[in-house]
């Protein structure tokens, strides 16, 4: 939907820049149908160029816990962008694409040579459905021990077999060029301190190069700068040195966890090239649909209806599914749900929704919800939209991606 790749697209930002011109990419983790909704409309609204990080639990070959294909997935935004009006620069994008970064991996107990092979023909799949972007993320070795990094010369050697793998499906397949995303944020990958950053890029380099990839480069790259699951404080002062040590070899630093971040302006002032926002939008959802259920009550105590019992549905799902452990805490481990305090269920219950948002008696249960509504409310839906798209306004706005389509025609 853009005749600019997203390799242009961050040449054009770097340029800019050199211009005075600042900017950050905004990508919104589609872990819902109405968070994909509520982006592309926000894009529309804003005319924002905006990118779309699905990850292999999200979306993949097996429908991920969305329900999406890759090819589903971008044939929903694009119905979205006519639905919408919009023929705007959509990107969409693979997060976090690498060996055991897809749940089922690690609780199959898969191989290094299982799942590289499953990566592979995910991103086959990518490739396929017309994604611009693809993150190698090389940095997870479950064969070590917990908590335990990968040597840098692994990680490169596996991210420039990735490489190798996607650039001769593109070429049998006859597509165009793919932007790249290496690196992680994570500090168990062993990344994040700037010494190994700076040795994980130098060999990245040569590597390509000796594999004949020499026109290989990355995007973008990520790294920590200061934010995490629990952390949401933007370090200006580590993006700004990252930018100056990627802006010269053609790339810009893209961060994630930039859920709920407290000072988003700073990203465009240090010149961080794109964002990743997925929990927030989801919480976001769950809070919605939370008011939602308020109104619903209400409506039962003067109107004598049956309520759609929809949280407790909810919370049923979440703790069916068994996420929930996966954000236990220390003293908390071994505790069954019931038995931690409520203040934790709640926020296990709206951090864990995005993983169950289509299971059967989850839909069922939104659906009598807004049936129950709809005597009182025109469409129950659009108003679960309209939350998420004013939690991404907050970021168009901080990134300077007002009307920024006129940038990248």
């Amino acid at each position: 939907m853009s005749n600019l790749s997203l390799v242009e697209v961050v040449r054009r930002l770097i340029e800019l820049r050199s211009r005075g011109v600042q900017m950050t990419l905004l990508a919104v983790c589609p872990n819902s149908s109405a968070v994909l909704e509520a982006a592309v409309k926000a894009a529309a609204e804003n005319r924002s160029v905006m990118l779309f990080a699905a990850t292999l639990n999200q979306v993949d070959r097996d429908g991920g816990y969305t329900g999406w294909t890759q090819a589903q997935f971008v044939a929903e935004m694009r119905r979205y962008a006519a639905k919408y009006g919009w023929n705007g620069p959509l990107y969409p994008c693979l997060d976090h694409g690498g060996p055991w970064l897809k749940d089922l991996h690690t609780q199959r107990g898969l191989s290094f040579a299982e799942t590289n092979a499953e990566v592979k023909a995910s991103l086959t799949e990518c490739l396929k459905a017309g994604y611009a972007l693809l993150h190698l993320d090389t940095t997870v070795d479950r064969s070590l021990p917990a908590g335990s990094p990968p040597e840098i010369e692994l990680v490169v050697e596996r991210a420039v077999e990735l490489i190798a793998h996607v650039e001769a499906e593109r070429a049998r397949l006859n597509l165009a060029p793919v932007a790249y995303e290496a690196g992680s944020d994570e500090v168990h990958g062993g990344l994040v301190e700037f010494g190994r950053f700076q040795q994980f890029l130098s060999m990245l380099r040569r590597r390509l190069n000796e594999r004949g990839l020499g026109g290989i480069w990355p995007a973008f790259i990520v790294t920590q700068v200061g934010t995490d699951l629990h952390t949401t404080r933007f370090d200006a002062q580590i993006a700004a040195r990252l930018f100056e040590a990627v802006a010269p070899l053609g790339s810009l630093i893209k961060g994630h966890y930039t859920d709920w971040v407290e000072n988003p302006r700073m990203y465009p002032v240090t010149g961080m090239g794109g964002a990743n926002v997925g929990p927030e939008f989801t919480t976001e959802e769950y809070l919605a649909l939370q008011d939602l259920c308020e109104k619903e009550a209400a409506l039962a105590d003067t109107r004598g209806m049956a309520p759609s019992g929809f949280m407790q549905a909810l919370e049923q799902a979440v703790v069916e599914s068994g996420r929930w452990r996966k954000w236990l805490q220390p003293g908390e481990e071994g505790r069954e749900f019931a038995e931690l305090n409520p203040e934790r269920r709640a926020w296990l219950a709206q951090t864990g929704a995005r993983y169950i948002w289509t299971q059967p008696g989850v839909l069922a249960a939104r659906e009598r919800l807004y049936a129950n509504l709809r005597v009182a409310m025109n469409e129950p839906h659009a108003y679960v939209v309209r939350r998420i798209q004013a939690a991404i306004d907050r970021y168009i706005n901080a990134f300077h991606l007002f009307d920024s389509v006129e940038y990248f025609k």
